[in-house]
């Protein structure tokens, strides 16, 4: 009889460790959304609505054998997972992939896939009737929400703006000056080291004219807004379970078992690992987690262990064309990639085709 693994969260780390276990285990995925949202392109599908099906994947092509279970997760126990319908998941494995929030539509707010592309069309109408844009936050979300804006529309006028007196800390001076470059080049403004004194009053994705004054005093005039900062990870459902930190982040071990836990695992934005909060990680998780789970199932020795990397790592792509990215070398420093390579790699499809094999579509 073939071993049982419950996976709480369809997100990226848990559909990756779904597709990787379900040859050899009986696996449950656990998720309230009707299909799994390719986040890491929801800034293109609000500027391309005719294109933001494309971020939508339904979970029932993810695995020939496994199930999928929409609801969502009350609690758990090294036996299994206990759901919000009253109903329980038995299961001699449980991974935690519960993921995070963040503000739309970098995420959607919704579990259901038409009401997030209908909420997406909603936000690129208001969009698409506003001069002035204005983004809190300068982060690789921000930017490239900006840089999506501005290629589509060059004739908006969009200001970033972040409290952090440095833009990107940790990536390479000379991609920093590349940035810089290629946003003055699509003419988005960029004000650094004075966020704003209040939010706007106006709700954020809504065309209404509005004034907001940073801390410096100076007033911004514009047209819309979004917020670009500000993510919280889903862990409320542990409460007591497993170990946390301060944050609510999951203690795991090298192997990325919950601390204290042979059976239950841990993976992507929830874990207390030292390293940006990426969809690429959470993947990276799900390689080492599936291959422990499938050697403990066998009987062996799980030996797979994850290690971050010592440097920061990212594409942030600027539209279609354009964006920086860093990637360490093999002697674990950091070096630029060049923006042919940015654009192959994320920028031109959004890394569609990954996604699609992953799905089996």
């Amino acid at each position: 009889m073939r071993k049982k693994v419950a996976i709480v969260g369809g997100g990226y780390g848990g559909v990756k460790a779904a597709k990787a276990l379900d040859t050899d285990l009986d696996v449950v995925l656990i998720d309230p959304k009707d299909a799994f949202v390719h986040s890491a392109a929801a800034l293109r599908a609000l500027v391309r609505p005719d294109w933001a099906e494309n971020i939508f994947f339904p979970y029932e092509t993810l695995m020939e054998n496994g199930t999928v279970v929409r609801d969502r997760a009350l609690g758990i126990d090294p036996r299994g997972v206990s759901l919000a319908s009253g109903g329980r998941v038995d299961a001699d494995y449980v991974v935690l992939a519960s993921g995070s929030t963040y503000a739309f539509p970098a995420k959607m707010h919704t579990d259901a896939a038409a009401d997030a592309l209908a909420a997406l069309r909603r936000a690129h109408k208001e969009l698409a009737n506003a001069g002035r844009v204005l983004i809190l936050g300068a982060g690789p979300v921000g930017l490239e929400l900006a840089g999506e804006i501005a290629t589509t529309w060059p004739d908006k006028r969009v200001t970033v703006v972040d409290p952090a007196a440095e833009l990107l800390p940790g990536f390479l001076p000379e991609l920093v000056a590349d940035l810089r470059q290629q946003l003055d080049e699509l003419g988005i403004e960029l004000r650094l080291g004075s966020g704003l004194a209040a939010d706007p009053e106006v709700a954020p994705g809504v065309a209404e004219e509005f004034a907001v004054t940073d801390r410096a005093g100076e007033r911004i005039t514009a047209d819309i807004w979004f917020r670009a900062h500000g993510s919280r990870i889903h862990t409320e459902f542990l409460a007591g379970a497993v170990p946390r930190n301060e944050a609510g982040q999951v203690k795991v071990t090298e192997r990325l078992t919950v601390e204290g836990h042979d059976t239950i695992y841990a993976l992507g934005d929830i874990t207390d690992l030292p390293e940006a909060k990426m969809a690429g990680w959470a993947m990276r998780h799900a390689e080492v987690v599936a291959a422990n789970i499938t050697a403990h199932a066998k009987g062996e020795e799980p030996a797979a262990v994850y290690a971050t990397l010592p440097v920061r790592v990212g594409l942030i792509p600027l539209g279609p064309a354009g964006g920086v990215g860093q990637f360490p070398n093999e002697q674990g420093a950091a070096f630029q990639v060049p923006r042919e390579t940015v654009v192959r790699m994320k920028g031109a499809e959004m890394m569609l085709g990954h996604f699609r094999e992953l799905f089996n579509l």
